[in-house]
């Protein structure tokens, strides 16, 4: 089977030469930069509304987390344009990151929509080096189909506890890699995965980033395997929940 997955990745990736040799170049990473933020506009609104009893489910206690006498802050990694922001408390104070600063004209949009948070300051930087974040000044730390795109994901993971305050939590949801290792979705991930990153700006579809969250050392990780009702059937193994500091 492995020689099958093997030579089927090789025929893909002779597929998107072309793709490989303008990546080589720069041309295609420069273009992606500017392009996949639309895309992500579009994704995220279908997303939304697949997820949004799911996305409801698991914010639903975001307020238990704010300091006492203080508005809750909330840092969202890898905000994209948003698509989060209707979903937070009203008065808590947002601290958007993204690697990516042409996400900022979909982000401001999202903010004028949503004027029940007050909005601090966007910051361009990776969730695995996020340095102008000072150590304990968060509440609450959100990101959602972040991971994929990030190689260093216990990185993150450790930045990720060093801004929270004691107490605070990380609230997750992420596409990762089928575990059954007999089902098509698992067999067509292996296949794509190598190519996949050059069309999605980084993306991994064979991330176990379950296995990270367990590693990190949280003093509580409530996590949940499942099934999101997207089209896209190899991002549909979904990981979802919140860990506390």
């Amino acid at each position: 089977m492995s020689l099958i997955i093997y030579l089927l990745q090789l025929v893909v990736a002779v597929i998107l030469l072309p793709l490989h040799i303008l990546n080589f170049l720069g041309i295609w990473n420069s273009f992606i930069k500017k392009a996949f933020p639309h895309f992500i506009n579009k994704f995220t609104e279908t997303y939304n509304k697949l997820m949004d009893s799911e996305k409801r489910r698991l914010f639903s206690n975001i307020s238990d987390f704010s300091s006492p006498s203080k508005d809750l802050r909330l840092l969202e990694i890898g905000c994209g344009s948003g698509a989060n922001f209707k979903l937070y408390p009203r008065g808590c104070k947002v601290t958007c990151l993204d690697i990516n600063p042409n996400f900022q004209q979909f982000l401001t949009k999202s903010q004028a929509e949503n004027d029940h948070l007050t909005y601090e300051r966007f910051v361009v930087a990776s969730a695995d080096n996020m340095t102008s974040v000072a150590d304990a000044s968060m509440d609450v730390v959100v990101g959602t189909l972040l991971v994929c795109s990030v190689p260093n994901v216990p990185g993150v993971l450790k930045e990720v506890k060093r801004v929270l305050r004691p107490g605070g939590a990380f609230y997750f949801i992420e596409h990762v890699a089928d575990s059954d290792e007999s089902s098509w979705i698992c067999f067509f991930q292996k296949v794509l995965n190598p190519s996949w990153k050059f069309i999605f700006d980084g993306c991994s579809i064979r991330k176990t980033t379950w296995k990270d969250l367990e590693n990190a050392k949280f003093s509580e990780l409530n996590l949940r395997h499942i099934t999101a009702p997207t089209s896209m059937k190899l991002i549909n193994p979904h990981i979802i929940g919140y860990a506390v500091k």
